[in-house]
């Protein structure tokens, strides 16, 4: 009898802490149902993947590549839509995004990297803020190029200096201006630069009709993914790349940085060349909270190192070399603290490009 009365209270016991363990755990439901709001705001919604290139061209092959990888890596798992708003090199973009789009966490931007840089040169006067807006990360460090077609003349720097060239351009803010425009005002070349085309694609095409002899602000590897072979097979020459040191894919090619004469031009092409070290940079809005900023940045992160993802993406002849967003941001806020001096001289060399 005395061991059936010791047996009892101890059942008794536990049975009273099991009843306690689940009044515990379902009063703790609720909390771990709300244990990740940034998955729960995404879940189930659409996110709008928005490149500034034109259709059939680098950064459109850039955006549909990446765009369901990223939406993939988004705690929540969103639809991903790709959109092309090209216009002004970027710049009608990255006023959208400054100004108009949502200001929420759905809505991403793929643009020029030089188009961050605008204001600071005066190359525009659209409002945009490229300090405010949330930089995600950047894609690649590809030094961006003048290529010149086969019949232009135009094989080596030497011919850039003595003859006449003429370019194709999406709107000031490019790099497909500011470049060329950079090199008649620092170095003395002779690039007549003709905007009004809408992206890469409608200038390699009149390149190819013979109404322009090049293009500037490219890398290789966009140029090839337009137009698979021009660079092997001799369809066009590479006479320069902007660049502080010469790519592993241009090896005989001479850098702007190199050919700069002194060194107050040397500090300005500093400043110049910061694009090149953030290149296909993607960002968000204004004003999204900073839980869903870590949570897309982490998310470019685990999508440009997925296997998959590098897979389609050398099936694709893309370069990938990440940056981080915060790296991002800091290249952009180290060029709008450069000296005032700096900037002026940058922002006359690479202004007044149009129809010149």
């Amino acid at each position: 009898m005395r061991r059936f009365q010791e047996i009892v209270p101890r059942k008794a016991v536990l049975w009273k802490a099991a009843l306690y363990a689940l009044r515990a755990g379902l009063a703790c439901a609720p909390a771990l149902a709300q244990a990740d709001p940034v998955a729960d705001f995404y879940r189930g919604k659409q996110i709008s993947f928005v490149h500034s290139g034109g259709e059939g061209g680098g950064y459109a092959t850039y955006a549909q590549t990446f765009a369901p990888y990223l939406a993939k890596h988004i705690p929540g798992n969103p639809r991903a839509v790709v959109q092309s708003m090209p216009g002004a090199g970027g710049v009608r973009l990255m006023q959208q995004i400054s100004t108009a789009a949502p200001r929420d966490g759905t809505y991403i931007g793929l643009v020029q990297s030089g188009v961050s840089f605008a204001p600071l040169l005066e190359t525009t006067s659209a409002k945009i803020e490229p300090q405010r807006v949330n930089w995600i990360g950047a894609m690649s460090r590809v030094a961006a190029v003048c290529a010149a077609w086969h019949t232009s003349g135009i094989a080596t720097w030497r011919d850039l200096m003595t003859k006449p060239f003429i370019v194709g351009s999406s709107g000031a803010g490019s790099l497909t201006e500011s470049q060329p425009a950079l090199l008649n005002k620092l170095y003395g070349t002779k690039i007549k630069i003709v905007t009004g085309y809408q992206g890469a694609h409608d200038i390699y095409l009149a390149m190819e009709r013979g109404e322009l002899q090049g293009r500037c602000g490219s890398g290789v590897p966009s140029l090839e993914i337009s137009r698979p072979g021009w660079v092997a097979s001799g369809k066009v020459n590479i006479p320069i790349q902007f660049a502080y040191e010469r790519s592993n894919l241009l090896p005989d090619v001479p850098t702007a940085f190199e050919l700069a004469g002194d060194e107050r031009t040397r500090t300005v092409m500093k400043l110049v060349l910061a694009p090149v070290e953030m290149n296909r940079p993607l960002l968000t809005t204004p004003d999204v909270p900073p839980e869903r900023i870590a949570a897309l940045r982490k998310a470019f992160h685990d999508a440009i190192v997925d296997p998959d993802f590098l897979s389609d993406a050398k099936r694709s002849r893309l370069e990938i070399e990440e940056n981080t967003g915060e790296r991002v941001a800091r290249i952009i806020a180290d060029a709008y603290a450069m000296p005032p001096e700096v900037v002026r001289v940058a922002r006359e060399a690479m202004s007044g490009a149009g129809d010149n």
